[in-house]
């Protein structure tokens, strides 16, 4: 996938079994690219970028929550302010488990550096029960991830111990405005449910972003999907789980893969299933971010002569083919 500051994204996907029962390349008025492994810039199909020019996106979307399954009776009910900033079912907690058991099995859970979610109660969930460290027990000296019971779901607290930072963002919401399920609560309100997530990217208490009255339009969320895609390069972890929405991710990736094979083309942009996770590769091909390599070595140390045999045959063609 691509975005136009020259980001690539390679793509591995789980998707969790039912539970009983731009140019166009670079055709963005940006610079990043989301590619996959398929993407195409040299006749056999390969492409080569610095390891420190990149990152690794994990993309999940939220388990089921009660608004997925009263909107899949009547997409009337979207409109309801009782499934305002909707949690999730007791299926959709049966996925996390599920996805968080891949996450472990995969290696994942020891290789994530940061998670970012989205501030709506469905994806802090998620968020958390994925990603979190184990069951919170009293004597555990570190603030919880989220607090027992939290959305009337049962569920006992989950501990911030030998877990990744996680941090609020409200970029990647859902369309805004219109559908109660995606206004959020006050940040306030969520600190006391979830200690140990970091809101302070959050300026608002309110939700000031939501109208009652106007749906964000769909090239409006794409263009905050870039705008946040952006912003991943001012942070500098590599390896990075994103918990965000179905409409947010489909149209932020859908500007993308348009020069890869139409396989390709669906790895990236097909609507996330609940709970499913995506892992994709950004490139940094317009020198947004700054970072330099960990692992790059200048050679010559100490220095000497070295002069590549092919060089000198270009110098000293008289010579014959050098060796």
């Amino acid at each position: 996938m691509l975005i136009t500051r020259n980001p690539v994204l390679l793509n591995s996907t789980f998707v969790p079994t039912l539970i009983s029962d731009s140019e166009h390349r670079c055709a963005s008025p940006r610079s990043l690219c989301f590619s996959s492994r398929t993407d195409m810039d040299t006749a056999a199909g390969q492409s080569l970028y610095p390891l420190h020019r990149c990152k690794t996106l994990h993309l999940v979307r939220h388990a089921q929550g009660f608004h997925n399954v009263e909107g899949e009776k009547n997409f009337e009910a979207y409109k309801s302010y009782d499934l305002f900033d909707a949690n999730l079912t007791p299926l959709g907690w049966k996925q996390v488990d599920n996805l968080r058991q891949h996450v472990k099995a995969s290696g994942l859970s020891k290789r994530i550096e940061l998670v970012i979610v989205s501030p709506l109660l469905r994806t802090m969930q998620t968020a958390v029960g994925v990603f979190g460290g184990q069951p919170y027990t009293d004597g555990i000296n570190v603030p919880p991830l989220m607090n027992d019971n939290v959305g009337d779901s049962g569920r006992p607290a989950i501990s911030s111990l030998n877990a990744p930072p996680f941090i609020a963002v409200e970029l990647c919401r859902e369309h805004l405005g219109v559908h109660p399920c995606d206004k959020r609560r006050n940040i306030t309100d969520y600190r006391h449910m979830f200690p140990a997530i970091d809101f302070s990217l959050i300026e608002n208490d309110e939700d000031i972003l939501w109208k009652p009255d106007i749906r964000e339009k769909n090239e409006e969320v794409a263009a905050r999907g870039l705008k946040f895609l952006e912003w991943l390069w001012t942070r500098k972890e590599k390896e990075i789980a994103v918990v965000t929405h179905s409409g947010f991710l489909f149209h932020s990736l859908s500007a993308f893969g348009n020069d890869c094979h139409p396989n390709v083309k669906n790895e990236i942009c097909t609507h996330f299933a609940n709970c499913e996770l995506r892992s994709m590769v950004i490139i940094d091909r317009g020198m947004i971010g700054s970072d330099e390599s960990s692992t790059n070595y200048p050679g010559k140390v100490p220095d000497g002569l070295d002069l590549p045999s092919d060089v000198a045959d270009q110098k000293h063609p008289e010579n014959g083919q050098a060796n």
